[in-house]
């Protein structure tokens, strides 16, 4: 199922994925979906099983360009898709399991090489939402339609940080 149109309606901000540029941030939306598009994938399994990680739902990173990570399938599509380099394989950077990175400082410097994935438990990640040129370029290439960019998702972002929300 694809990223909810209404995204992110019925969600409530769970944390955030800072940048280390101090100033900028991104949310991480839950609660996660759970047997969503990565757990059917057997490559995502596979690599799951191969790191002694269990599958568990992880919601919604990012707000203005959003990454459903329970749909995400490690494709990488939209990493060699955009034109600011807006998403990176988190893991690239970070090796933790996806809901750790909740509450982690990125600096940004984790790969933005589709092939360069840790492995299909990695994620793109929208670190550098706030570089998005709106051109929708991920979303027409993601696969299980797991990327949603909004610009009117700019105010519900400011909105939920305004209120200290996912600190």
């Amino acid at each position: 199922m694809p990223i909810a149109e209404n995204f992110p309606e019925g969600l409530s901000p769970a944390g955030r994925i800072l940048h280390s540029d101090g100033e900028h941030f991104h949310f991480v939306w839950g609660p996660g979906r759970g047997g969503a598009e990565a757990a059917q994938s057997p490559e995502v399994r596979a690599a799951h099983a191969a790191r002694g990680e269990k599958i568990e739902p992880l919601g919604v990173s990012g707000t203005m360009v959003a990454v459903d990570w329970d749909s995400c399938v490690a494709d990488g599509a939209c990493i060699e898709a955009c034109p600011v380099q807006v998403f990176q394989w988190y893991r690239t950077e970070k090796d933790v399991p996806a809901s750790q990175a909740v509450g982690q400082t990125f600096e940004g410097t984790g790969s933005a090489e589709k092939d360069e994935r840790k492995d299909h438990t990695d994620k793109a990640d929208p670190i550098r939402e706030h570089d998005c040129i709106w051109c929708m370029a991920c979303v027409s290439v993601c696969p299980p339609q797991a990327i949603k960019v909004d610009q009117a998702n700019v105010e519900r972002h400011e909105k939920a940080a305004a209120a200290g929300l996912g600190a």
